[in-house]
């Protein structure tokens, strides 16, 4: 086991998450920005008022998909996981301050990446035979390319990170029950197991609805306590900040002239557990949002926008001033301590309180990242098998929880980032070539908001896109109104 941990960190650090990768990730992230103007910055009041501003207004209905809330707190669910606490916590002690400011810069151009994930997914997304949506990477690869072996490249490559991601969520859970309530890792993972298990049975609508509940609940929880402990020291904060930037661009040479160590590895690990966080680039997330019963693409495209600006700009950032400002943080400890970390930081300002809320929230935010990476990893699979055959990886799945549970951390970790890395390169793949279907659909958008008689961009199937300004003049969506249909130009 210690041989395959060295050889996957080797491809990890040396190939996977060197420069080229560092190149992809943020020339494709940059050039869809730069494309459309900065959307993330200049519509970014309006992504926040039509997101989490509009939940009032947004309609039950009768439809099969989920709600647009139901969609994203499934995607949240999925991205709001311990990359935000332990990966922020093994991100500063492998790269140092200066890799949280690289999780910055990841999750800036993947504000935009994340927006065309979506609008890519729900505009080639199609209906299975149960009638629900179906979406992500492998369809807009397939439909959008015509590349069928990159989709199923994609979608193996998913499946394996489902994998490595619910092995690192219920290792997590395990390690801090362990440290906080003495409770054996081989008991946490049977029975984390044991309720997965009974959940993933029901679906994407009983993931969507669990999510929705319990989402909520812990981003707002650990929020409010983290900006306590940061309020506790808020002398520190100015200092924080100062090693962040102060780190992000330091050089020690290297032999002569080669770029710096301490910079290439806070590089490496800043971005690496950005994407780990937020997912953007990853296309995992979009799954999830292809299911939503939207008719715009673009409204579940500016989900995309906040859910990566709450993942990281917010909940990643909290993680970073509370170790750094409360002086838990040291240069030197292990990452195997990633967990217990934050947790000392919470018992240290806390007290038996601290040690007890984030022994409940940080095994809520796994707990949450395994329900959603189960239907990420299902649908990857039912896409290259087909739905038959589904419960063999349901059964799998399941096994690898109590694995997890067990296993070495640094391994199930190097395993997570090699798997994210894999199935990261065939869709920033796709998202550079259809960059240009991004932004006409995103024009078109606008151009019928400010009462351009055009005809909808929906869906990339003229039939299902006949059926969707059909449904959306009969209906609308939410609080809008759409003219009718004849007034539309080809």
């Amino acid at each position: 086991m210690q041989t395959l941990s060295k050889i996957i960190s080797f491809i990890n650090d040396n190939i996977l998450w060197g420069i080229p990768m560092v190149i992809l990730i943020l020339g494709v992230g940059i050039y869809l920005t730069v494309r459309n103007k900065f959307m993330q910055v200049t519509k970014f009041p309006y992504a926040v008022k039509h997101t989490i501003g509009s939940l009032g207004k947004q309609q039950k209905g009768k439809s099969k998909g989920l709600s647009q809330f139901e969609a994203f707190s499934t995607a949240i669910a999925g991205t709001v996981g311990t990359g935000n606490i332990v990966g922020v916590a093994t991100a500063l002690v492998a790269g140092g301050p200066g890799a949280i400011f690289w999780m910055w810069a990841s999750a800036f151009v993947g504000m935009f990446t994340n927006y065309a994930e979506n609008i890519l997914g729900i505009y080639y997304r199609k209906k299975n035979k149960d009638g629900h949506f179906v979406g992500g990477p492998m369809y807009y690869i397939e439909e959008g390319l015509g590349w069928k072996w990159l989709a199923i490249l994609f979608a193996v490559f998913c499946m394996l990170a489902s994998f490595g991601m619910n092995m690192v969520q219920v290792n997590t859970i395990a390690t801090t029950l362990d440290g906080g309530f003495s409770v054996p890792d081989w008991v946490t993972g049977l029975i984390v197991a044991a309720i997965i298990a009974l959940i993933i049975i029901g679906g994407i609508k009983r993931i969507g609805k669990i999510a929705s509940m319990i989402v909520p609940f812990m981003c707002l929880s650990f929020i409010i306590l983290a900006l306590v402990i940061i309020c506790m020291n808020i002398s520190n904060v100015p200092k924080a900040f100062a090693m962040i930037f102060q780190n992000a661009f330091s050089f020690k040479a290297v032999g002569g002239g080669v770029l710096g160590f301490a910079f290439m590895r806070a590089m490496r690990y800043g971005l690496a557990r950005g994407i780990f966080s937020n997912e953007a680039g990853l296309g995992s997330s979009v799954i999830a949002h292809s299911a939503s019963s939207t008719k715009e693409p673009v409204k579940q495209g500016l989900w995309g926008i906040f859910g990566v600006f709450l993942d990281t700009m917010i909940i990643c950032t909290l993680t970073a001033l509370v170790l750094i400002t409360s002086g838990v943080y040291e240069f030197g400890t292990t990452v195997e301590g990633g967990a217990d970390l934050t947790q000392t930081a919470f018992s240290q300002s806390f007290g038996t309180f601290g040690m007890v809320a984030f022994s409940i929230i940080l095994p809520l935010f796994a707990f949450t990242t395994i329900l959603s990476w189960a239907y990420y990893g299902e649908k990857s699979f039912e896409y290259i098998f087909g739905g038959k055959y589904v419960i063999i990886y349901k059964i799998i799945y399941v096994l690898l929880i109590v694995v997890g549970s067990v296993s070495s951390v640094t391994l199930v970790w190097d395993l997570a980032d090699l798997f994210n890395g894999l199935m990261a390169i065939p869709n920033l793949i796709a998202l550079f070539i259809l960059g240009g279907v991004v932004t006409r659909i995103t024009r078109n958008y606008f151009d019928r908001k400010n009462k351009k008689d055009i005809m909808p961009m929906l869906s990339a199937y003229p039939e299902e896109n006949a059926k969707c300004v059909k449904d959306y003049k009969e209906h609308g969506e939410e609080d809008e109104e759409v003219p009718e249909e004849e007034n539309y130009r080809e």
